[in-house]
């Protein structure tokens, strides 16, 4: 991709008409702080924070997809400023894993028949979806640990470009069936505080509930060492079961091999037509760029605490400053 010095903008600074039902605006108010004057006012300072921030080479001004940040950012301006900037910077640096994300590719199609990662095409009594892990069908000596990145950055983004589920938020059920040791090894220790660290940080999701069963014994250690990782305001949503039976979600929300009664391969032949209706999208997010050489080695290899250790533009440069008196009156808030 040419670093052009003239900035590009992939889409335009549209304006915007909320599509979300009442319920929903209901609840963004209540739990995110939006409404209509907050997120205007929102929109207007991260547009003009990213038309003036010299690191951003291209990128997308649509109201959809700065709202994610800002909704999981509870409107913290400064915040979604980060968020932002690390987001781009984490898909740029590690391209190899977070980009082409089309699910047609051969092998990515093979990952996503055998039922690796899905979503389901029900939602839950809070109008939330829930996503489908079965780690255990991914093949180890077959696919490459970037297989597995691009799988799941399919469905994370795909889910992303839907407004009702950047608001509400997901749950995630995992069967730990057939995981072992082999699978372990795909990541390094280093590679793997990362990409879990940053899957908290960086993606700009709402994780609401994660039930996990059928954990085998001999991994538990790792399951251990991934709870470490990630904050307390995650791991009191966490709910482990020995057995899949046990499990204390609807069961209608599940493929008819867990409980529910729609077939597995029928869920995965609808969320292929939701995929597909966002392809496009998701390629074009590939063209989004900052100047690599204005970051730190650690903020390009994914630290989460890089790019705030050393300053983000909305923190220390003169455009920070004047997008200050844009932004004062939006409080940094705990992130939910």
């Amino acid at each position: 991709m040419s670093r052009r010095l003239t900035k590009r903008y992939l889409t335009p600074a549209d304006a915007y008409k909320c599509p979300l039902s009442a319920e929903t605006q209901a609840i963004a108010e209540k739990e995110l702080r939006e409404t209509e004057n907050s997120r205007s006012q929102a929109l207007e300072a991260l547009r003009k924070w990213l038309e003036q921030n010299p690191k951003f080479l291209s990128i997308r001004l649509d109201a959809n997809f700065l709202l994610r940040f800002l909704r999981t950012k509870k409107f913290s301006v400064p915040m979604a400023q980060e968020a932002i900037e690390r987001y781009v910077l984490l898909r740029q640096s590690w391209g190899i894993a977070f980009n082409q994300l089309d699910y047609t590719l051969p092998v990515i199609s093979e990952i996503i028949d055998l039922g690796y990662i899905f979503a389901s095409p029900f939602k839950d009594k809070l109008g939330r979806r829930v996503v489908i892990y079965r780690p255990g069908v991914f093949d180890p000596y077959k696919f490459t640990n970037q297989d597995m990145c691009r799988v799941m950055g399919i469905c994370y983004e795909t889910l992303m470009e839907d407004e009702e589920t950047q608001v509400r938020g997901l749950v995630h059920y995992a069967d730990g069936g057939g995981v072992s040791f082999p699978h372990l090894t795909l990541f390094t220790p280093r590679e793997a505080v990362r990409i879990v660290k940053n899957g908290e940080r960086t993606i700009p999701l709402r994780h609401k509930e994660i039930y996990g069963a059928n954990v085998h014994p001999t991994i538990k250690f790792a399951l251990d060492f991934g709870m470490a990782l990630i904050s307390e305001k995650i791991r009191k949503r966490v709910k482990l079961y020995t057995s899949i039976e046990d499990v204390e979600i609807d069961k209608q929300l599940l493929p008819q091999e867990y409980g529910g009664t729609m077939p597995m391969k029928t869920m995965i032949e609808k969320w292929k037509v939701e995929m597909a209706s966002k392809r496009e999208t998701l390629l074009m997010n590939d063209k989004m760029a900052v100047r690599l050489e204005m970051y730190s080695e650690a903020a390009r290899e994914g630290a989460v605490s890089a790019l705030r250790a050393g300053g983000t533009c909305a923190a220390t440069d003169s455009v920070g400053d004047a997008m200050r008196g844009l932004t004062g009156n939006f409080r940094k808030l705990e992130v939910d």
